[in-house]
């Protein structure tokens, strides 16, 4: 069993990894297409869907945010044209969101700048060198 010592320094290891990827992208995406990371995870989710639209409580659920942050990030969305909210015709307290046309545009370019920087932080380690004795 690991000492306390090691598994706490592995956390923290972990979280400096996504804290610095997580700067990354939210920093080039807000500057190069106007998203926060959470926006732009929201817009990626729902463009991965099979279906056409999705119940905001189902995204919530896949999401790391609060169902209140997720109807914020789902608002500005909105705001911009590349979502659409809709109620639910059977149950009048579900909601459901859908992708736009300009939503899909603008994920398939923000999307190449995602890759782009997961790529830069996210490579698999070099395997180590070979010596020859």
């Amino acid at each position: 069993m690991e000492s306390e010592t090691e598994l706490v320094g592995r956390w923290r290891s972990l979280a400096t990894c996504y804290n610095e990827v997580a700067c990354h992208l939210d920093r080039e995406l807000q500057a190069r297409h106007g998203l926060s990371m959470s926006e732009f995870e929201a817009l990626d989710r729902l463009v991965g869907l099979q279906s056409e639209k999705c119940r905001m409580q189902t995204l919530a659920s896949d999401m790391y945010l609060s169902q209140s942050a997720l109807s914020r990030t789902v608002a500005r969305l909105e705001k911009q044209g590349l979502v659409e909210r809709a109620l639910c015709e059977f149950d009048r307290r579900g909601v459901f969101v859908r992708v736009t046309e300009h939503g899909r545009r603008l994920h398939g370019e923000a999307r190449e700048t995602h890759l782009t920087i997961l790529g830069e932080h996210l490579a698999p380690a070099a395997p180590p060198a070979v010596t020859h004795v």
